[in-house]
């Protein structure tokens, strides 16, 4: 407990348990640990006054401890400011006090310890909130105690509330939620068009660094794939929906890919070591069932393999000299088989006699994998990736081989093994299309019809439905990005330095833009709790906020380098807005109801493009700088417009989808011509220079390459290589310069949703 009578603080988007040592932000768990979070614990002690360097060299290093206490506590109030998305030059929560301390300037809120009412409602099922008893079903209810206890609900003070009063008001506020979330949701243009809404989202478990979740065949228990910095604590996981109480049946770090057996009695996992994939199975109470006795055991699972009672402990299954090329895996609803990708397409692997099939006979270059069998068990779906620059297609096979129909063509990346819904009429899966893997669902009956149904802004794969239905489970990344520049004018290799560290904590940062005269940069962040755009010296110096309008994105600089334009998130539609540097109320361009992203200026200030669908689909228009009619600049698609260095050409996006290609047309109107050499990653990373275009994309397999496109040669060339490819990508007029985001710590999270249908 503190001075305040509590061990529990909030601020900003932050909380913090001092009991604990945990600290949260919108409710995901951060990495701080050590003396970082002592330094923290010590300042919310002491909110809005100085501590002193001195007192907290007395209560964090004893006197016995012999380092080098001023660079040890620099070190970790670095660390700590990192954890905070927070910086020295502008502080929002540690400011420093030269030579003297720290001090403290967020107003903190001392609450309880325990969860209020609408906190275990965002975290129980609604039988458990009326205080049933929710049985689990075996494996795991011998080990999973915890997760059957009924949930108490009081109120304050010694009186408990009627159950029939919880259920009333609980009810009313779900149906006042839901009124609030189908009034509020809007479509953001830039990035889908279509959105469903699902309600209680929420962390499949208080621990982060979770992956590929997997639902037990009644729904009530989900497996996944837990990676963790201690030796041994890395494998496959079992817990119950709405528990926290974990069971750890592997501990490889190597173990990928869990499936339910259809007695859910057994889990099938893939395992990656020497660049080869193997499956094995664990009994899914990790063996701690040994008073079942064996005629039991083997009439619970004939229809998959035969055990014995000393059968506890993991196995490997045997292939039959075909190496699995792929980790996704899914066992038939009748238990007789287990798909896996080989080299040479699907094959079904049978549990009775160790036999392996050929399901699905690709064409020569072409690959399927990510099996999938449909609830009825009839047909098998299942991903096939062709080359570079193709879709990748969505296939379903019936199980007995034959030829297979293609579902769909997607327009981007396919990331992970599509699932079927629990009715089996429609089909989720994980698409790049909109430059970030993203969930969409498609009917069986309208395929050109896809809807996002994960929230926008955090990467999601890896879906998993529960056949009982209701319930949809997805991994998604919870990442910083972090603005990096490289000085192309160098000879030899190129190399990359930070600018700017953790701007924002989703994939919608942080868009970097030079200044024309190359003095200032521009770009968005989140660490003043909304997505804002900021403003700071070339090298990320001396940052500040320029707006405060909430939901702001796109910076683009005015050619006397005085002003920004850039979009805004709204209720009513997107709008483009512009601000001073040196002062004064935004000004609003765009005031209809029509969404308009992405504006960037002429090369004489006189006109601004921007990017709306007003037209009925994405494209390219204009409006005066000062304010006016807007005029159509394209009629074939378009979208992310910039206008060359001589004005004489306005080169953008043929579409907001992953790896656009670039057109062209006259800055007066005319002709849409591509420039079929340019194909940038996103419809946001490239930047038009003197004399061409630089873009990063995929080449040379899948590596990200920063090419230039030189208009006059009409030729590409490799400029350098970089990690992974940018959303985002800045240059200085002269090309010399080029500013791009990346990401930093990067955490792994599975998500659950309730109500989804």
């Amino acid at each position: 407990m503190t001075r305040h009578g509590s061990a529990r603080a909030r601020f900003g988007p932050f909380e913090v348990d001092l009991h604990t040592h945990e600290l949260w932000k919108f409710g995901t768990r951060l990495k701080l640990v050590g003396q970082p979070f002592e330094i923290l614990a010590v300042l919310l002690s002491q909110p809005g006054e100085l501590v002193t360097r001195e007192e907290l060299r007395t209560r964090l290093w004893p006197a016995d401890t012999f380092v080098d206490f001023n660079h040890g506590l620099n070190a970790a109030v670095n660390k700590l400011r990192e954890a905070l998305s927070d910086s020295a030059d502008a502080p929002r929560y540690v400011e420093t006090l030269p030579r003297r301390g720290y001090r403290f300037m967020a107003t903190v809120e001392w609450v309880e310890a325990k969860r209020v009412m609408a906190e275990i409602a965002m975290a129980k099922t609604p039988d458990a909130l009326l205080g049933e008893t929710v049985k689990p079903p075996s494996p795991a209810e011998v080990t999973l105690e915890a997760a059957k206890a009924p949930v108490q609900v009081q109120a304050t003070g010694d009186r408990a509330w009627p159950r029939y009063l919880i259920g009333a008001g609980l009810l009313f506020a779900t149906l006042l939620v839901g009124a609030f979330v189908l009034k509020t949701v809007s479509t953001d243009g830039a990035r889908s068009s279509t959105r469903s809404i699902v309600e209680h989202t929420r962390p499949l478990t208080t621990i982060s660094d979770t992956a590929t979740p997997a639902f037990s065949p009644d729904g009530n228990f989900v497996a996944f794939y837990r990676e963790h910095s201690q030796q041994g604590e890395s494998g496959i996981y079992v817990t119950a929906v709405g528990s926290d109480q974990l069971m750890q049946l592997t501990s490889n770090e190597n173990d990928r890919c869990p499936v339910w057996s259809p007695d859910g009695r057994w889990i099938a996992f893939s395992r990656l070591a020497n660049q080869a994939y193997s499956i094995h199975v664990v009994p899914a109470d990790g063996g701690r069932e040994q008073k079942r006795n064996a005629e039991d055991r083997v009439t619970a699972t004939s229809a998959a393999f035969q055990l014995t009672s000393s059968d506890t402990a993991e196995r490997e299954l045997t292939t039959g000299g075909v190496v699995p090329r792929h980790g996704e895996l899914d066992w038939s609803p009748d238990g007789r088989f287990i798909a896996f990708a080989g080299a040479s397409g699907i094959y079904f692997l049978s549990l009775k006699d160790s036999t392996v099939h050929r399901v699905t006979d690709p064409p020569s270059m072409v690959e399927d994998w990510g099996p999938a069998f449909s609830p009825d068990g009839q047909k098998v779906m299942f991903v096939r990736n062709r080359q570079i620059g193709t879709p990748d297609e969505i296939w379903v096979a019936p199980i007995g081989g034959g030829e297979g129909t293609r579902l769909l063509s997607e327009r981007g990346r396919i990331s992970s093994a599509p699932q079927w819904s629990f009715d089996g009429r429609s089909v989720i899966f994980s698409s790049n299309r909109t430059g970030h893997p993203e969930l969409w669902r498609v009917g069986l009956d309208a395929p050109d019809t896809a809807v996002q149904i994960a929230e926008a802004g955090a990467p999601a794969w890896d879906p998993a439905v529960s056949r009982r239905g209701y319930r949809l489970a997805y991994e998604r990344l919870l990442r910083s990005l972090s603005i990096w520049q490289m000085n192309l004018a160098d000879s030899g290799e190129k190399h990359r330095y930070l600018t700017v560290s953790s701007t924002s904590d989703t994939d919608q940062g942080p868009g970097p833009q030079f200044s024309p005269d190359g003095k200032k940069l521009a770009y968005m962040s989140d660490r003043s709790g909304t997505m804002e755009i900021w403003v700071s010296n070339r090298d990320g110096s001396n940052g500040f906020q320029l707006s405060a309008v909430g939901g702001a994105g796109t910076p683009r600089w005015s050619p006397d380098s005085q002003s920004v334009a850039f979009d805004v998130a709204t209720p009513n539609g997107s709008k483009i807005v512009t601000m001073n540097l040196h002062g004064g109320a935004p000004q609003t361009l765009t005031a209809d109801a029509f969404h308009s992203v992405c504006p960037s200026w002429s090369r004489d200030g006189k006109w601004i493009y921007f990017a709306s669908q007003r037209a009925g689909d994405w494209q390219v228009w204009k409006m005066p700088a000062t304010g006016g009619l807007p005029v159509q600049m394209t009629h074939h698609g378009g979208h992310a417009a910039l206008e060359s260095l001589d004005g004489k050409f306005v080169y953008y996006a043929k579409n907001p989808m992953a790896e656009p290609e670039i057109w062209q047309v006259p800055v007066e109107g005319g002709p849409e011509t591509p420039l079929p050499l340019v194909r940038p990653g996103t419809w946001a990373s490239w930047q038009v220079v003197a004399g061409g275009i630089l873009f990063v994309g995929p080449s040379l397999g899948h590596q990200a390459v920063l090419s230039f496109y030189d208009f006059a040669r009409q030729h590409t060339t490799t400029v350098a290589v970089l990690d992974r490819i940018p959303f985002w990508l800045g240059a200085t007029s002269d090309g010399k310069t080029v500013a791009f985001d990346q990401p930093g710590q990067e955490q792994a999270q599975a998500m659950l949703v309730d109500n989804f249908r």
